[in-house]
C-alpha cells in the first residue's frame, strides 16, 4: 500500500504505545496507575448535561451553521467580555470540533508551504505535527537557562523572513508554567510590528494556582480584534471537564474567520449541535464548577510537589497552572522513552516521555486524578529509580523486591 510522503512524516501519539501496553497489563489484573491522561476527573456541569439533553429531547438534531450556533456564539461573546475585557462580534468567532480543530483550521488558513511557525518548548505534542500537516516548518525555541520561561532574545534569533506565526500556550502543557507579563507584552509588541501572528492557546487560562493570573495577550496591544495579529483559541474541554464533547473556538478578524469557516465546511461541516448545546450550558451556567475544579487541582499540585521533593536528584519546577508537572529525570537517564517504558514495566505507572514535548530527559505527569493515586505513583517511581528509596514495596497485594541496582 502506498502512503503519502506527508503522512509518513506525522508521528504517532506519544502515549498510544504506552497506553496499549498499560491496557494489556490491566487486562491481566495489574494495578496500573495512569498519570498520562490529560483530562480532569470531574463530571461535566449539570447545566451542560441539561443543555445537551434538551436538544436530544427535541429530536431536532440536524446540521448547524458551519461556524457555530448563534446562541453558543452569544455565550462565547459574553465569556470573552467577562474574562478578557474584549467584545468580539459573532463574525469574529468560529466554533469547531475542539480547540484542536480550530488550531488546524487556523494554520491551514495562514501557512504557505515552507512558511515557519515558532513553537516554544516545552510544547503540546500536536503543534509541530499540525504545522507539518499544512506544509509549514516548525521552528522550536527552547529556554537554555534551566527554566521554562523564554526570553525575547531567543525568539528574535529564531525569526526569519519566513516566520508567519508563533504559538503560545500559557499556562503551558506540559510544564504548567505561566509566561511572565513582561515576556508576553514584549512578544505581542514585536509581532504586531513584524506582522507575525500570535496564536494564544488559552485552553487552561483559568486553571491557575496561588492567586496568580494568566496574562492576556490582548492586554498588550492597542489594536482591536479586526486589526491585531493576536488570535485566541479556547474551549470547554479542560475548564469544565468536557473533553468528550469536543467543542472549542477561535477569535480572530472577520476575514480570517471566513476563510477558516470555508475550510471547516469542506471537512467536518459543523460541530455537533448536541455538543454545542452542552457547551452553551457550561458557559452560561454557574461558574463555581471551574473554581471547584481549580481548587481540587491546586491541592493535587501541592501533593505531587511534596512527593517529588523527596525524590533524589529529580529537579521539578512547580506548576503555576494546568494539571501537569514536568520533572527533570536526566540524573537517571537522557532517554525519556526508555524511562517511561521502564516505569510502566517495573512500577506499573504510565507517564509521557518528555521528548514528545521537546524536552528529552523529562517526564510529564498528570495530577488530575486522585491524591491517593498520586502519592502511590510517586512512591512506586521512587522505589524503581531512587537508590535511597526502600528496596521493597507492595504493589497491589504483591511484595516486590528491587533487584536491578
Amino acid at each position: 500500500m502506498s502512503i503519502s510522503q506527508l503522512a509518513r512524516t506525522i508521528k504517532e501519539s506519544p502515549t498510544l504505545r504506552l497506553n496499549e501496553e498499560a491496557l494489556v497489563l490491566r487486562r491481566k489484573g495489574e494495578p496500573v496507575i495512569n498519570l498520562a491522561v490529560g483530562e480532569p476527573k470531574n463530571k461535566a456541569p449539570i447545566t451542560a448535561i441539561l443543555g445537551s439533553a434538551a436538544k436530544l429531547k427535541e429530536g431536532d438534531v440536524k446540521y448547524a451553521p458551519t461556524d457555530g450556533l448563534p446562541s453558543l456564539k452569544k455565550a462565547i461573546i459574553r465569556y470573552t467580555e467577562e474574562n478578557y475585557g474584549r467584545l468580539p462580534a459573532p463574525e469574529n468567532i468560529i466554533v469547531s470540533t475542539g480547540a484542536k480543530q480550530a488550531l488546524y483550521n487556523l494554520l491551514f488558513s495562514i501557512i504557505n508551504p515552507q512558511d515557519e511557525v515558532i513553537i516554544l518548548a516545552p510544547y503540546w505534542v500536536s503543534y509541530p505535527e499540525m504545522v507539518k500537516m499544512v506544509y509549514g516548518i516548525p521552528v522550536i525555541v527552547t529556554p537554555e537557562d534551566g527554566t521554562f520561561q523564554h526570553r525575547m532574545e531567543d525568539i528574535e534569533e529564531a525569526v526569519s523572513s519566513y516566520t508567519r506565526a508563533i504559538i503560545v500556550n500559557s499556562p503551558n502543557n506540559p510544564s504548567g508554567v505561566v509566561y511572565s507579563e513582561e515576556f508576553l507584552a514584549e512578544l505581542v509588541e514585536y509581532c504586531e510590528q513584524r506582522d507575525i501572528f500570535v496564536i494564544m492557546d488559552d485552553i487552561y487560562h483559568r486553571l491557575i494556582f496561588d492567586g496568580k493570573r494568566a496574562p492576556r495577550a490582548w492586554d498588550y496591544t492597542p489594536k482591536d480584534i479586526e486589526n491585531t495579529r493576536v488570535i485566541v483559541l479556547n474551549g470547554v474541554s479542560k475548564l469544565y471537564g468536557m473533553t468528550g464533547f469536543r467543542i472549542g473556538w477561535a477569535i480572530a478578524n472577520r476575514k480570517l474567520i471566513e476563510v477558516m469557516t470555508n475550510i471547516q465546511a469542506q471537512t467536518t461541516s459543523c460541530p455537533s449541535v448536541v455538543s454545542q448545546s452542552a457547551a452553551e450550558g457550561a458557559l452560561t451556567g454557574v461558574q463555581s464548577v471551574v473554581e471547584d475544579l481549580r481548587l481540587m487541582i491546586q491541592n493535587n499540585r501541592d501533593v505531587v510537589m511534596h512527593e517529588l521533593r523527596a525524590f533524589t536528584d529529580v529537579r521539578t519546577i512547580p506548576p503555576d497552572g494546568t494539571f501537569y508537572v514536568l520533572p527533570d529525570f536526566r540524573a537517571y537517564t537522557n532517554d525519556s522513552v526508555e524511562l517511561a517504558h521502564f516505569l510502566l514495566r517495573k512500577a506499573l505507572v504510565v507517564t509521557v516521555p518528555g521528548v514528545a514535548f521537546g524536552m528529552e530527559g523529562y517526564i510529564r505527569m498528570s495530577f488530575s486524578g486522585s491524591t491517593n493515586d498520586l502519592i502511590e505513583a510517586v512512591e512506586r517511581m521512587k522505589w524503581a529509580l531512587d537508590p535511597n528509596a526502600p528496596n521493597e514495596i507492595y504493589i497491589g497485594d504483591r511484595k516486590l523486591i528491587r533487584d536491578w541496582m
